[in-house]
């Protein structure tokens, strides 16, 4: 898949944000823990964020992140975010659904499109309707949204079969998340649904308990699956991100003028990550599925109608149990 069309070039991205005035309130260290693994767009977007947040404060403000699960899964994090353990917790939307239904939303097949990308961006960023909507949702349950970094669209893979329509798919031992929606799409293609612990694919693709998934191509080059993976199709069936979570309580005690440096440097290192590291990362691992003698089938619009058409009573089966006006949001999105 190409990188988008839609990203502004780097520098004018980060020109839209005025320097910032001297930090002159207090020294203040605290910490950021997410998932990703060293390399993955993910990773460096959250690095880039500490690095600004450093540059910004004059030294003043520093982030301890903390990559690669080592502090736990990302409802631990969470949770710990929730309890105040930890002051900033990174999660999936998928798995903030755990916490509020309302990210569910996100799950839906085919909601969000990446050819109307920039208008989803517009309604995500602080101004943005979606932004405030989910601001609330968060708040409600304890937490205050720091950076909604990109994870990207998910594409179907496969050990054991082309995946050139959505014929290929039937039959086929499907990994998912616990997510019902997941679990309901991949029946509804015909295949048979395995949810399966992240850390536990690799060896399951391996041995032949599962023989297809769904991911982005960082996140399954990054854990190595494409070593055991034949074919793909760039179905781009949904879209998530990877959310930095405060303390709600933290956050409001922190001095206004460090909660601005914060947000800017959330802000600037997400645009980053639009521009340059996403779309790198996704060049860079569909070089290495091609390298080893993954098929990569680009799906056709027809394709995509196909995969659409079949998963539309799953959209509408949860979009009915969500709120009418969330799920306008996301669709105006793509008008």
């Amino acid at each position: 898949m190409k990188a988008f069309a839609y990203a502004l070039p780097l520098a004018a991205c980060l020109a839209a944000f005025p320097s910032h005035a001297e930090y002159t309130g207090p020294a203040l260290k605290f910490r950021l823990a997410h998932t990703a693994p060293p390399g993955n767009h993910i990773t460096q977007a959250y690095q880039t964020f500490a690095d600004l947040v450093k540059e910004k404060s004059g030294n003043k403000i520093k982030v301890q992140v903390f990559p690669g699960a080592v502090l736990g899964s990302d409802r631990v994090l969470i949770e710990g975010a929730q309890k105040g353990s930890l002051e900033i917790g990174v999660s999936s939307t998928p798995n903030l659904a755990n916490f509020s239904t309302m990210y569910q939303v996100f799950d839906l097949p085919y909601i969000t499109t990446p050819a109307k990308q920039a208008q989803f961006y517009q309604s995500m960023d602080p101004g943005g309707p979606l932004n405030a909507y989910f601001e609330k949702v968060a708040n409600g349950i304890g937490l205050q949204p720091i950076m909604y970094a990109e994870y990207g669209y998910r594409h179907f893979v496969s050990a054991a079969k082309p995946l050139g329509k959505a014929e290929g798919l039937r039959g086929l031992k499907m990994r998912t998340t616990d997510s019902p929606v997941e679990v309901d799409v991949a029946k509804a293609l015909g295949t048979n649904p395995a949810p399966i612990a992240w850390g536990e694919v690799y060896t399951a693709l391996q041995q032949g308990t599962i023989d297809a998934e769904g991911n982005t191509f960082p996140h399954l080059a990054g854990a190595k699956h494409h070593e055991a993976l034949k074919y793909a199709i760039t179905s781009a069936h949904n879209y998530g991100m990877q959310v930095a979570m405060a303390n709600k309580a933290w956050w409001d005690k922190l001095p206004p003028e460090a909660q601005q440096i914060i947000r800017e440097s959330a802000q600037e290192a997400v645009r980053a990550q639009r521009e340059r590291y996403y779309p790198e990362n996704e060049k860079k691992a569909r070089e290495e599925f091609l390298q080893a003698g993954v098929a990569i089938h680009d799906a056709t619009p027809a394709d995509l109608e196909q995969l659409r058409a079949l998963t539309r009573p799953v959209y509408e089966q949860y979009a009915q149990k969500l709120p009418a006006e969330l799920v306008q949001l996301v669709t105006d999105t793509q008008k």
